[in-house]
C-alpha cells in the first residue's frame, strides 16, 4: 500500500517528528497530511536542526538516509510525501 494512504503510517511520522524535535503542545491529530512540515505557517516552527533531528529518526526507525540536502527537501516537504517515499507501493 502507498505510504499516502496509510494511516497508521503518517501517524507514526507525526509522531517520530514531534518527538524527535521535542516539540511541546502538539498532537499528531493535529497535524494535517497534507500540511508543508517546513513552512512559516506550519504550527511546527521547524528549523535546519529540526531536520537534522528527523533525518536522524528516520534513519533509526525506518533504515531511510536522507543526507543530501536536496534529497530531504525533496522528499521531507509533507507527511503524505515522507509517507510515500517511505512505502512507494
Amino acid at each position: 500500500m502507498k505510504g499516502s494512504l496509510d494511516d497508521a503510517l503518517k501517524r507514526r511520522l507525526k509522531q517520530m517528528i514531534i518527538t524527535e524535535c521535542d516539540i511541546d503542545g502538539v498532537s499528531p491529530d493535529a497535524l494535517a497530511d497534507d500540511m508543508m512540515i517546513f513552512s512559516d505557517t506550519s504550527p511546527l516552527g521547524l528549523d535546519s536542526l529540526d531536520a537534522l533531528q528527523i533525518s536522524m529518526g528516520l534513519q533509526r526507525q525506518f533504515g531511510t538516509r536522507l543526507v543530501d540536502s536536496k534529497e530531504f527537501r525533496r522528499h521531507v516537504t509533507t507527511i503524505d510525501a515522507l509517507a510515500d517515499f517511505i512505502q512507494p507501493e
